[in-house]
């Protein structure tokens, strides 16, 4: 995952690998120390929480115009601001970014990937990081997919106007912990918010994701010794 408006790798130097064995992004750039070093790096594996809970996560949503913005393995909305489009995890109000997708998820449940995640970026006022991930599986044709579908056929710039709703569970219960970008500088201090379903989204439509992004998930990272909560 990484964030519009905060600091993130300009270039792409770096690469995915093959989303199992460790990525060392430290040796390509002693600027991405974190990614190696650090103690709340992301993804994780969704397995034995510290604790159940109902996490209180509002959203809002609905139709929303934004403009799409690709690279080598990056599909993402950047969303127009003024919108009024977001989150509020408690009593925190987290304004929404971008989305942007990698095939397979990144974060697992209990060892198993989906094939395809959105990540919904959000920041604070202050420029704290908050991200809603929702899982896709394969079914029925999602229309949020399709309308970024066709926008990539336009190419790079792409003005577009997508349903959000239609790629969040209409029931939103999610997984929480403290985190970090899953793509270089792995900044930390990212409020992970995984939502426990998934949505849907036909065979074609993950394909043709997959053709553009490749394997583009991080290798899952230790926990060490992080609070995790799944929901009821």
């Amino acid at each position: 995952m990484a964030a519009s408006g905060v600091a993130v790798a300009q270039t792409k130097e770096w690469s995915f690998g093959d989303g199992t064995a460790a990525e060392r992004w430290s040796e390509v750039d002693a600027a991405y120390a974190a990614c190696d070093a650090g103690h709340m790096q992301s993804p994780i594996d969704l397995v034995d929480p510290d604790a159940r809970a109902t996490v209180e996560l509002e959203t809002h949503f609905g139709t929303a115009a934004g403009k799409l913005s690709l690279g080598k393995q990056k599909v993402q909305i950047d969303f127009d601001p003024g919108q009024d489009k977001g989150m509020k995890s408690g009593d925190t109000q987290y304004d929404l970014l971008q989305v942007h997708f990698h095939t397979p998820a990144e974060h697992a449940f209990d060892g198993e990937r989906h094939p395809l995640v959105a990540h919904f970026v959000h920041a604070t006022e202050e420029g704290r990081l908050g991200v809603l991930g929702v899982m896709f599986t394969e079914g029925e044709a999602n229309p949020g997919i399709a309308a970024l579908l066709q926008a990539h056929a336009k190419g790079n710039g792409t003005a577009l106007t997508v349903d959000i709703d239609d790629m969040v569970p209409d029931t939103l219960a999610v997984w929480r912990y403290m985190g970090s970008l899953t793509t270089p500088p792995c900044t930390e201090g990212v409020n992970w918010h995984v939502a426990n379903e998934p949505v849907e989204a036909s065979a074609e439509q993950i394909a043709a994701l997959r053709a553009v992004l490749g394997s583009s998930a991080r290798s899952l990272q230790e926990r060490k010794g992080r609070l995790l909560v799944a929901p009821r």
